[in-house]
């Protein structure tokens, strides 16, 4: 056989990854991803965003400053991106006002809700408490463009509801900010409440009692006259 006819070696074939290896890589991305949140939640609203560090936050999550950078593109689009998760958390359930609801029923579930966040999340809602005291520098376009944007959808809801005669004629601006302030209390001032009361929202009594106590104030101040 002359050179000329030799048959070429054969070439290997790239390997497509299977679902299972694609899914597998999808959530190591994202477990790397929620540890790198959760380390710099804690350090974020402990220190604030200038007092912490991107080493310190590597080092907490164990991973190495250039694998940090690689999901986050700086120290900035970190901060931002907790702060975000932590809105898409809160406004869930406002999100969900609509007409056609029992207004009592509807932010009676939205107080528990907002409890439950003050429990279960207390350092996201310091972090944010820490931002707006700092005059939001950061979040203020969020502030301004989403979360503006749904508090006027739901303020709309709210006027519906008054109209009707199912709620008292209250500002819906007020009433939203009275909602959030009253809940986030026991997050924002949890050493405080805890110094007085010796108690915190993880003991299953004292949320209830808070819950009646909170629902009671607001429901009664709102229902028709």
């Amino acid at each position: 056989m002359s050179k000329e006819t030799l048959p070429s070696p054969m070439k290997k074939s790239a390997r497509t990854p299977s679902a299972a290896t694609l899914e597998r890589r999808r959530r190591q991305i994202e477990d790397k991803r929620n540890a790198i949140q959760n380390a710099a939640l804690e350090l974020f609203s402990r220190f604030g965003v200038h007092g912490t560090s991107l080493d310190q936050i590597a080092t907490k999550a164990d991973v190495s400053k250039t694998n940090l950078l690689y999901y986050f593109g700086s120290k900035e689009d970190l901060y931002l991106s907790v702060l975000r998760q932590l809105l898409v958390i809160w406004l869930a359930p406002l999100r969900t006002f609509s007409l056609e609801q029992d207004p009592l029923e509807a932010i009676g579930n939205y107080i528990r809700y907002k409890l439950e966040i003050s429990r279960d999340h207390p350092a996201e809602s310091r972090l944010f408490c820490l931002e707006i005291l700092q005059g939001a520098p950061l979040l203020l376009g969020e502030l301004e463009q989403p979360l503006r944007e749904i508090v006027e959808a739901k303020s709309a809801v709210i006027r519906g509801w008054i109209e009707a005669g199912k709620l008292a004629p209250v500002d819906p601006h007020h009433l939203i900010f009275t909602l959030w302030a009253t809940t986030q209390h026991y997050a924002d001032f949890r050493i405080q409440v805890e110094a007085i009361l010796g108690k915190t929202l993880d003991d299953p009594v004292f949320f209830e009692e808070v819950f009646t106590g909170v629902r009671a104030l607001i429901i009664d101040g709102i229902r028709p006259r």
